[in-house]
């Protein structure tokens, strides 16, 4: 029997005979089972966690209209969550259309909910567009429960895979107002596991305190807490009453986003003092934007609609950067900062450290594709370039001393650009682009197809030398890097370009940088950073993270940066040879008797074979038994392997292991460079000193 879709295509026995009756239609919330990676994007850690966004944005969305202001998600035993507002509460009554609770109705009903319709259904603005979040969550929960305050009343109604087990019933009298959900994810469903991210939905949790201003939101870790401590819990932040000493975090924040950019912003040295801040409606758009400049280079914009984070942006960013770039050039030359003769700033130099939150609330939003990652609604463009353009206009009349540290920020901004673009010229020359001046430290690949060439970026002449011999020539090139190379963090590109090893990189590379940069020019779809197992490994592999993360984010975004994994020790065992990529591997290898081993050989020399069992001993001429000798060898550089060894351990693609480079939080990815690779000493030292017992370093 082949599926399809929501569909089964039956095949009869004698015949190709295809009819109505051929066709079997998933009904309720089957589908959603069938293929749960259409509605949760993944059944990876992701989509798991995706399960408490759905059932907490309902809460979210209940604050942003202004009947909620209290939220609390708590992680319990067994792998359930709760999640509690204190909201006006699902509707309990008779649904007219499908004749049963409007509750069993929002529960086990796709694109059935609250969010539709506009204003008189319930919400003037959502971030849910579909209806689907609630079912979605009951459908892939083995287990779930929805207990609702409503009216002096509580009912309760429980769920198995998606299907209500009892009509809605009345359960007591109640004080509170809202609704308390609890759900297990299914196993079945989620192979991997039931296993909460801690740091990820505090992570989620606090952005989101950020766009609903005024709303209290906790976490709670609960896991290790008696059974008996919340299962059955109905009472916003019951916690605190019953004093259960827990892991939590609360969040509230009555600044919202420019509490935001202040967080953003709190390890930076800001141009100027005051963050600019608007609220405003128009035409049925309410947009908020915040934002300050920051003694750096690189623009750090967050876009998000109907509080949702929009990590490709769209038309509100549009609007944004076409008012800034606007307002900027009009103050300066009123300032007479700019003279009639002189050009105009770009949007490039306008947005040179910058921090700002864009974020607007809408009815009837639209996205471009299912993650909401791009905003498309064309309204959105000019009611945010015309809140934003007449705010900031007036803010830079009204802060003369602000107004003069930006534009004077902005100005160097474009002296620099003219440098840098004199460099950039010199170096990405159309000939250097299409290969035709590859740098010399390059053994380049015999395949022109990037699908099919990979580049090994490795540290030092030596690993350099032993890749070279070891590699597969058709597909392989290897670009040896003489040393650390330069910290980008603080660099403009006029000096990044004046480094030899980065203009090497940028011309190996083939997709240029800055302003011309084209993924579509990447020579090289699988790009592999090669450095040794040690510290100062790991820093030269930290500043090319760097530089790809700053200046080549789209090669990081398609999937083509990874990390090697060559082996850490070589162990030898008579004949037999393994390696080793971790201490437990090892001691896995060597089996019960690891300690009292022999751990011969001198880094970088082959050991001596031991006497292989049963060999016959020359002098008596008896056959005797003697274990063989195993021999270990450390290796501490790619270097120390010889072309063979370094084929087989890192080259080879049939028994290599890689691992991909993915930002799954830009935001927090942006933070953690900012600390490990900026001026704030302080804050790096409080980070490697919070993080020391993480390390795991071979000195």
């Amino acid at each position: 029997m082949a599926k399809k879709d929501d569909v089964t295509t039956k095949k009869a026995a004698k015949s190709n005979e295809y009819d109505a009756s051929s066709i079997s239609v998933l009904e309720g919330l089957d589908p959603v089972r069938k293929r749960p990676g259409m509605y949760i994007g993944t059944t990876g850690p992701d989509g798991l966690h995706h399960l408490i966004w759905e059932i907490f944005d309902n809460s979210r969305d209940e604050a942003m209209g202004g009947f909620a202001d209290d939220i609390e998600i708590a992680l319990l035993p067994d792998g359930y969550v709760r999640v509690v507002d204190n909201g006006r509460g699902i509707p309990v009554g008779i649904h007219p259309k499908t004749k049963v609770s409007a509750l069993e109705t929002i529960m086990t009903t796709l694109h059935a909910g609250g969010k539709f319709g506009g204003e008189d259904s319930g919400y003037k603005v959502s971030g849910g567009l579909h209806g689907v979040g609630a079912s979605v969550v009951n459908a892939l929960s083995e287990h779930a429960k929805v207990i609702v305050h409503k009216e002096g009343a509580t009912h309760m109604q429980e769920y198995k895979i998606g299907k209500s087990q009892a009509k809605v019933k009345q359960i007591g009298k109640t004080k509170h107002q809202g609704t308390v959900t609890f759900f297990k994810p299914d196993v079945s469903i989620f192979k991997d596991g039931i296993n909460w991210e801690w740091n990820k939905i505090v992570g989620h949790v606090r952005q989101q305190a950020y766009l609903v201003k005024g709303t209290r939101i906790s976490v709670l870790d609960l896991r290790n807490a008696p059974d008996s401590a919340g299962k059955d819990s109905e009472a916003v932040a019951y916690v605190r009453e019953l004093g259960i000493d827990a892991p939590s975090m609360t969040f509230y924040f009555e600044n919202g986003l420019r509490s935001l950019v202040a967080f953003y912003n709190q390890r930076q040295k800001p141009v100027h003092k005051n963050i600019f801040y608007v609220e405003a409606e128009k035409d049925g758009v309410m947009v908020e934007v915040a934002l300050q400049y920051i003694d750096d280079y690189t623009p750090r914009i967050m876009a998000f609609a109907n509080n949702t984070y929009n990590s490709e942006h769209g038309t509100h960013i549009t609007g944004f950067k076409t008012a800034l770039t606007r307002t900027v050039n009009a103050y300066a030359r009123t300032a007479k900062v700019i003279k009639e003769s002189e050009e105009n700033f770009t949007g490039d130099d306008v947005l040179e450290g910058i921090t700002a939150v864009v974020s607007v609330k809408m009815p009837e939003i639209q996205f471009e594709g299912q993650t909401k990652a791009k905003l498309g609604s064309v309204e959105a463009q000019g009611a945010v370039a015309s809140v934003f353009g007449e705010a900031f206009a007036m803010f830079l009349e009204e802060n003369p001393d602000d107004a003069k540290a930006i534009v004077g920020k902005v100005l160097l901004a474009l002296k620099a650009r003219k440098a840098a673009k004199a460099a950039k010229d010199s170096v990405l020359r159309k000939g250097a682009l299409e290969g035709m001046t590859l740098p010399g430290k390059l053994a380049d690949c015999q395949s022109k197809d990037p699908a099919d060439s990979e580049l090994f970026i490795v540290e030092g002449d030596s690993a350099g030398g032993s890749g070279k011999m070891g590699r597969d020539r058709k597909t392989q090139a290897i670009l040896p890097l003489r040393g650390k190379i330069l910290n980008i963090e603080r660099a403009r590109l006029d000096k990044m370009l004046a480094s030899e090893q980065i203009k090497n990189l940028v011309i190996a590379l083939g997709t240029a940088i800055g302003d011309v940069f084209d993924l579509s020019k990447l020579r090289y779809h699988t790009i592999i950073i090669a450095t040794d197992a040690d510290v100062d490994g790991a820093h030269i592999r930290t500043l090319l993270l760097t530089l790809f993360y700053r200046h080549f984010r789209a090669v990081i975004d398609g999937g083509y940066i990874y990390i090697a994994q060559p082996p850490l020790y070589k162990i030898k065992r008579g004949k037999e040879v393994h390696y080793a990529y971790s201490d437990e591997e090892k001691f896995k290898i060597l089996g019960p008797d690891a300690d009292s081993i022999d751990q011969g050989g001198e880094e970088g020399e082959e050991p001596e074979e031991g006497t292989e069992e049963g060999e016959e001993s020359a002098e008596s001429g008896v056959a005797t038994k003697r274990t063989a000798k195993v021999s270990i060898q450390r290796y501490k550089g790619l270097g120390e392997m010889n072309p063979e060894e370094l084929w087989e351990t890192t080259m080879d693609p049939k028994r290599r292991l890689l691992k991909r480079i993915t930002v799954e939080d830009a935001v927090d990815a942006d933070r953690i460079f900012d600390i490990l690779m900026g001026t704030d000493v302080p804050s790096r030292k409080s980070f490697i000193q919070s993080n020391a017992k993480l390390a795991n370093l071979d000195v």
